[in-house]
């Protein structure tokens, strides 16, 4: 498989290569396969192996602490008032083996702040892809998980314009990663390309859900798909996946760490309609993207719905507008996220509603964000970037939040400081 590098300079941001796998942002070193001989002949360069990484040094901090910044609800915690590299800083190993011309195996390993508050590296890929033509391929394994368009290189901010994906957008997503298969196609269709993907798999995963407790996703089921159409400089896509949870939330063991208010009680049992366990959840978006010579511009819509009452639903959009200027690159950025709260479900029990509605408040947002940074291509595969982020929310905007105090007014100032790079 040919391995594209991400920034060209000719063309900044190859959407072609950044909508495909995440393999295609990393810029290929190959090593030659091993070539045997027998009865004299020499047989064909079969496996080949290319290694590649990337990477971010990442600074962070905001101008308050009553709630902390997170780049997404997989961090157990942000930036407060002190500058921390927690929130954006990784690091990303991958292998590539070309066992034939059409089957190839990846695995990728990554290193960053996640939900048990250490550094422990995660297998984030692990999979086989047998293309069967040009135009259709399946790939079985660990996967990376594409919910939103341009998300599956969201951990590569080499391959970003902005220092991370709009956490008003991008930062309900959990999931990582799933134990499956997907398969994608691609028709031509009038002047353009029509790109399909399907795919099914189980998560492997654990998020956090209060501080030092882990909500176990291990077993819920994520299906979907998307379809793209690419015509000139213009790209839109529509995808929609359905989780399944398979794991109750641990509300209880929130609930023992604050006191036990119950007094041993199980809360679900009074109040059923919070249950997540064989619940599921549905996010369906639309992005757009224009991406011609020095200028790209960004789309993006989406919506959350849950069938249970412990979340509530939401929407969010982004648009994003970078123009190059050699080496530099200025950028802006707007982003919108509210939710739609229905009414609770309530219990006879005394304070059993107050918990309630403690718990659900977690997912409730209703804010701007304001975007305005630069990114400077220092030299080929070496990218810094500064950013600040105005969060402009109400008092109840809690998501995506961490550790949100009752001082908390809804508004926040973010600084960031990155540097990117690939190898």
């Amino acid at each position: 498989m040919h391995i594209a590098h991400p920034y060209r300079a000719n063309k900044p941001w190859p959407l072609w290569q950044r909508l495909g796998v995440s393999a295609s942002v990393f810029l290929s070193l190959s090593c030659p396969g091993g070539v045997w001989a027998q009865d004299g002949l020499a047989a064909p360069d079969w496996p080949s192996i290319s290694l590649h990484g990337f990477g971010t040094l990442g600074a962070t901090r905001a101008d308050t602490d009553s709630a902390q910044f997170v780049r997404d609800l997989s961090q157990p915690n942000g930036a407060g008032t002190r500058w921390t590299s927690k929130v954006d800083s990784l690091l990303g190993l991958q292998a590539n083996v070309q066992l034939s011309p059409s089957t190839e195996a990846v695995v990728q390993a990554v290193t960053r702040y996640h939900a048990d508050s250490s550094y422990r590296p995660e297998l984030t890929w692990a999979f086989l892809r047998h293309d069967f033509s040009s135009d259709l391929s399946l790939r079985a394994g660990r996967l990376g998980t594409e919910f939103y368009m341009l998300g599956d290189s969201r951990l590569v901010g080499y391959s970003n314009i902005s220092v991370r994906p709009t956490p008003d957008f991008y930062g309900s997503l959990v999931f990582s990663y799933i134990d499956g298969v997907d398969m994608s196609a691609t028709l031509p269709v009038a002047s353009g390309l029509l790109m399909g993907k399907v795919f099914w798999g189980q998560s492997p995963e654990k998020t956090p859900y209060a501080p030092s407790i882990l909500w176990d996703l291990h077993g819920s089921t994520l299906m979907g798909g998307n379809l793209d159409y690419s015509v000139g400089p213009w790209q839109v896509r529509l995808s929609h996946v359905q989780v399944r949870f398979n794991h109750e939330m641990p509300v209880d063991a929130l609930l023992r760490s604050i006191g036990n208010p119950l007094q041993g009680v199980s809360y679900l049992s009074l109040v059923p309609q919070m249950a997540m366990a064989d619940s599921r959840t549905t996010f369906n978006s639309l992005g757009l993207v224009y991406d011609q010579g020095p200028l790209n511009v960004q789309l993006m819509l989406n919506q959350i719905k849950h069938d249970g009452a412990a979340y509530a639903d939401t929407k969010a959009a982004y648009a994003l507008a970078a123009y190059r200027l050699g080496s530099v690159t200025p950028y802006l950025g707007v982003s919108r996220s509210f939710s739609d709260l229905e009414k609770l479900p309530s219990s006879a029990v005394p304070g059993v509603n107050s918990l309630t509605s403690l718990l659900v408040a977690k997912s409730v947002t209703n804010q701007n964000t304001y975007t305005v940074g630069g990114r400077w291509d220092v030299q080929k595969n070496l990218a810094l970037k500064a950013q600040v982020d105005w969060v402009h929310g109400k008092p109840t905007s809690s998501f995506p939040f961490k550790n949100v105090e009752s001082d908390w007014d809804g508004r926040m100032t973010v600084f960031s400081l990155t540097l990117d790079f690939v190898f």
